[in-house]
């Protein structure tokens, strides 16, 4: 049974001000979120985009390139995509698993400078073992991508910017883990199926409409 996690937000600034999650029984109803912290959520220029960027209704997911459950995410993501022509996904990474994600995370946000992220991207979810340093730097060669600027890129503002970003919105919200999937107000952990993940999308357009 998947565990749902709505988010009941206090006061912010951006900066983020304290929030208190709460696990909701279904059928209970999440605090409206602040216009700052779906900004920051939905509309970070750092954040990679999928599916329509004008779309009516946005999907965020927190993930990290380690884990399984994300990587089983990927299907339903693309299958979500294609289904919901008003559908805009905000890929928000989130490297927790250690220092082998957060150089997975640094290289494929250095990718976007070489108009590679979605190619690297999947490349990535696709590896059978860890994502780390071999690894990652096998899919660069793969992918045909200019390994020394990629490095350079990696220590990039904008890079370190998308990953403090992610952090502070988790802790802001209480996230647990990855991956984790937020639209209107209410935000999902764990792995879900392509029926509760348009249960989720509906529910939203219907709190936002």
């Amino acid at each position: 049974m998947t565990n749902r996690r709505n988010l009941l937000i206090g006061a912010t600034s951006l900066g983020l001000a304290s929030a208190l999650p709460v696990w909701a029984q279904d059928g209970d109803r999440a605090n409206p979120m602040p216009p700052e912290l779906r900004k920051a959520l939905e509309r970070s220029p750092n954040a990679p985009v999928l599916g329509n960027p004008k779309g009516d209704i946005t999907l965020t997911e927190f993930f990290d390139y380690n884990c399984p459950f994300c990587k089983k995410m990927v299907p339903v993501i693309q299958k979500l995509i294609s289904a919901d022509p008003g559908l805009r996904v905000v890929y928000r990474e989130w490297p927790v698993f250690g220092e082998d994600s957060e150089f997975a995370t640094r290289a494929s946000l250095a990718s976007l400078d070489q108009g590679k992220y979605w190619q690297f991207h999947a490349a990535l979810m696709q590896l059978r073992g860890r994502a780390g340093e071999p690894t990652v730097m096998r899919v660069v060669g793969q992918l045909g991508l200019d390994e020394a600027r990629l490095r350079r890129d990696m220590d990039s503002q904008r890079v370190s910017d998308h990953i403090n970003l992610s952090y502070e919105l988790a802790e802001h919200m209480g996230l647990v883990g990855t991956p984790t999937f937020i639209a209107g107000d209410e935000g999902v952990f764990g792995e879900l199926s392509f029926k509760e993940m348009q249960q989720l999308i509906a529910r939203a357009r219907k709190t936002l409409g």
